[in-house]
């Protein structure tokens, strides 16, 4: 099972937990460090939003939504080609 728990990270490393974990036994975690600095908030309320999100954008009525799609043409972009553009519109 997956679950999110908000922690800070002082100057010296040390992670405080904003709620208490009780796991099963030794669990493999991920900690995203967040820029406080940033002025708009919005990368953050993006990442939280994910999930929110993905419920209104999986299902059957959200395929059928866009079944449509599948009309337009193909543009010949394996995975590779699909990467180098991105890069180009970087620049």
């Amino acid at each position: 099972m997956l679950r999110t728990v908000e922690a800070t990270i002082d100057e010296h490393g040390h992670v405080t937990l904003g709620e208490p974990v009780k796991v099963p036994r030794t669990t493999r975690a991920l900690l995203t460090i967040l820029d406080d600095d940033a002025s708009d908030g919005l990368h953050e309320a993006m990442i939280l939003a994910e999930s929110a999100l993905a419920d209104g954008w999986v299902g059957p009525e959200a395929d059928a939504a866009w079944a449509h799609l599948g009309d337009l043409p193909d543009l010949g972009l394996d995975d590779d080609d699909e990467d180098d553009v991105e890069k180009d519109d970087r620049k």
